[in-house]
Parts: structure tokens; sequence; C-alpha cells
């Protein structure tokens, strides 16, 4: 392996897979560090940084051990049962079960954000506040549905799994330098905060029409994406232009 590594950095279409496989990743990443954020500022502040960086290590650990498994994996796409005429393999029944939860939580979260009073009901059951090992736990459920959806989009572009390797490392890698920056931004804006929870509900409907067949092309979603933080920043700096034309007139 070692020695086909070091031939593979002499051919420059491999450069190019690299390159191409590296930015694929760090988009496909986006889902995954907007969840992280969210659940990690849900904890008490001394342990965000934590939870951030053992569940951005843990989609690593994830990714690399899929990669180890590639023949595995991409038999996952086979089918293993089918119901009027619409056949269903591994991947579509995880992809629909992390969408489910993804639009669960996120309707869970915009409920109590809206919620003036929260109370028990459907979305509560009087549990304690989220715990370390509660949002490791959710954090690693969503690593598993996005790390083989990455992955298997990764092999559908290059054979070569060093390639792969060293795009899933430079991929996390930026995720983790980004994750702290994105989630106090989140945590400083309660407007973020919905919008974030927009775009996991958005996420999720995909996931689960990409399990039952219906592909939705990732440039649509994220395009809806950037224009959406596009128009929502506008929002905030209209509002740090109206604070300030108030703290004149005062």
């Amino acid at each position: 392996m070692f020695d086909s590594a070091i031939a593979l950095a002499y051919e420059p279409a491999a450069w190019t897979a690299l390159l191409v496989l590296i930015a694929m990743e760090i988009v496909l990443g986006i889902d995954n560090l907007i969840f992280v954020s969210i659940i990690s500022n849900k904890l008490a502040p001394e342990y965000r940084d934590r939870a951030r960086r053992v569940g951005i290590g843990l989609a690593l650990v994830l990714r690399l051990a899929l990669l180890a498994m590639v023949a595995f994996i991409v038999q996952l796409t086979e089918p293993v049962f089918s119901i009027f005429e619409l056949e269903f393999s591994w991947r579509d029944m995880i992809l629909i079960g992390g969408g489910l939860f993804l639009v669960w939580k996120a309707t869970k979260e915009i409920h109590h954000n809206v919620d003036p009073d929260p109370g028990p009901d459907i979305f509560d059951r009087k549990t304690v506040g989220m715990t370390f090992g509660s949002a490791i736990a959710q954090i690693l459920a969503l690593d598993l549905v996005f790390s083989i959806d990455s992955i298997i989009t990764a092999v559908g572009m290059t054979d070569q799994v060093p390639i792969m390797m060293i795009a899933v490392i430079v991929a996390v890698l930026v995720m983790l330098l980004a994750s702290g920056p994105l989630a106090r931004f989140i945590h400083a804006h309660p407007t973020i905060v919905m919008l974030a929870l927009g775009f996991l509900l958005m996420i999720g409907m995909a996931l689960i029409a990409e399990g039952f067949g219906v592909h939705i092309p990732k440039g649509y979603i994220y395009a809806a994406m950037a224009f959406s933080i596009f128009i929502e920043s506008l929002n905030l700096l209209s509002r740090k232009a109206r604070r300030k034309v108030r703290a004149k007139s005062r």
C-alpha cells in the first residue's frame, strides 16, 4: 500500500481526484458540522469544546474504519428487500433512519425555541438536561449515517483508498477547525439557531427521500442553504445598523 501511495503521488490525475474529493468531503461535512454544533451548544459551556472534539474525532475514526471495509460498504447498496417494486438496501434503510432522527430532533428543538413556556408533551417527557454522554451518543449516531453516505460517494469517484483516506483526514481537520467558531456564532445569534435547525430539517427530509430512491442533487440543497445564509446575513447587518442608530439617538 505504501508503494502504491508513492506511485500515485506522481500521477496528475490522482492529485486532481484528491482535490475534488477533499472539496466534496468538506461540503458533505457541513451537515455533520451543523448537527455537532447544535448538540454541543445544549451542554454546559465547560463541556462544549470537548464534545465537539470528541464528536468530530469519532467521525474521523468511523470514516477511516469504513474505508478499511470498503468492499463491505459497497455491498450496502445491494437490494435487501422490495415493497411494491421499490427496492431497499441497507444504505437506504440507514439513510431513512438517520433522516427520521434528524427530522425528529430538529422538530423537537424548533418546538422548544418557539414555545415560550415549554412543558411536558410529545417532545418532552420530563427528562433531565442533556448530558455529555447523551450528546456524544447522538453525534455518534449521525456520524455513522453521514460517514456511510460520504464513503459511498467517495467510492463512486475513485477506487484508490489512499486518496480517499487523505481526503477524509483533511476534510475532518477542516471540520475540527471550523466547529468552534461556527458553534459560538450559532449560540450568539438566536435567529441563526432557528436557521440551522431548518437546515437539519431539510437535510433529514433529503436523507429520507434518498432512502426511498428519490435523488435530490446536493447542489440544490447547498444552494438553498447558501441563499438562506445570505439573507440572514443581511438581517444581521440590518439589526446591527438599527442598534447603532438607537445608540446615537440616546
